[in-house]
């Protein structure tokens, strides 16, 4: 029997409309990013033998990747940079969003990439209310400063209503999200397990279970490449620097660094590892990411 040959459909995603580039018929095709449109373009795709690669474009994708899935349509989003990178390395200087469809086609023929797994409710949910929880975090941080530097007492009044407004409101979608978590048996025995390392926080496994989906999916070795905290050798001839990390998932390496900071401080065996490397590196900072990957993988 012979083997269908992939179809790489290259989709550049805007707020307004998407652009898809089929590399088998060379069409390319501009429709609008609202549900409908998206669905009637999703029926013309073969499951079999259409793939659609995309970029990691936020909520403005959210559409897109449920339409396919619930077709059956494989697909896979990559981190834009990447992307930009591979374009820059095919000399192309125009740039337009049927050019960048085009290229999301010959990225995924060039690099063949894995299909992600259909998108779960819980899933998308974890991820906008961990977002939003974070975003009212950083508003209460502001404003706990600017508490800090009043005079006024119309003002400081103003700000301790608004910061306890915003103290009620964490509380609120705190428990929102635990009662996501306790509906999904998969996720809550995750949960379960994540709060029972030494220095995770219950704020700190919200983050792993909504922005990193791969742990337990992946190696140790790539999750910590996803999350950003797998060290890069730096050599070049006889020039020799300390490997260092970079890239990765901000949000959830910042929730693991003061996790690792609490485990530090709590745990003797974590306080014994840290400190022993810090005196061995002379970085206390580069002992911290090393908890904080310990804690991960």
């Amino acid at each position: 029997m012979d083997m269908i040959a992939q179809n790489y459909v290259g989709c550049d995603i805007s707020k307004q409309w998407l652009d898809f580039f089929d590399e088998t018929s060379g069409r390319l095709r501009r429709i609008d990013n609202q549900a409908d449109a998206i669905a009637a373009y999703v029926a013309g795709l073969d499951p079999s033998r259409d793939f659609v690669v995309m970029e990691a474009t936020g909520v403005h994708d959210r559409l897109l990747r449920h339409a396919l899935a619930k077709a059956g349509v494989p697909f896979s989003r990559h981190n834009p940079a990447h992307t930009h990178h591979y374009s820059k390395s095919t000399r192309r200087r125009a740039k337009t969003d049927p050019l960048d469809a085009r290229m999301l086609s010959d990225y995924g023929r060039r690099y063949q990439p894995e299909a992600e797994p259909a998108p779960r409710e819980e899933g998308e949910q974890l991820q906008s209310l961990t977002g939003h929880r974070d975003q009212l975090v950083e508003m209460r941080a502001t404003l706990k400063k600017q508490l800090g530097e009043a005079f006024e007492a119309i003002v400081i009044t103003s700000l301790k209503d608004l910061i306890g407004s915003l103290d009620a409101r964490i509380k609120a979608l705190e428990g929102q999200i635990a009662d996501i978590i306790r509906q999904a048996e998969d996720t809550a025995r995750d949960y379960t397990l994540m709060v029972s390392v030494p220095g995770v926080s219950k704020v700190g496994a919200f983050s792993l279970l909504a922005l990193l989906p791969e742990l337990g999916k992946r190696s140790p070795k790539a999750i910590a490449a996803l999350v950003g905290l797998a060290p890069f050798d730096n050599k070049s001839g006889k020039l020799s620097r300390r490997s260092q990390i970079q890239g990765g998932r901000s949000r959830v390496r910042r929730a693991l660094y003061m996790a690792a900071l609490t485990a530090i401080r709590t745990c003797e065996r974590f306080k014994t590892f840290y400190t022993a490397l810090a005196a061995r590196s002379g970085s206390k900072k580069l002992a911290i990411i090393a908890v904080a990957r310990k804690l991960l993988v």
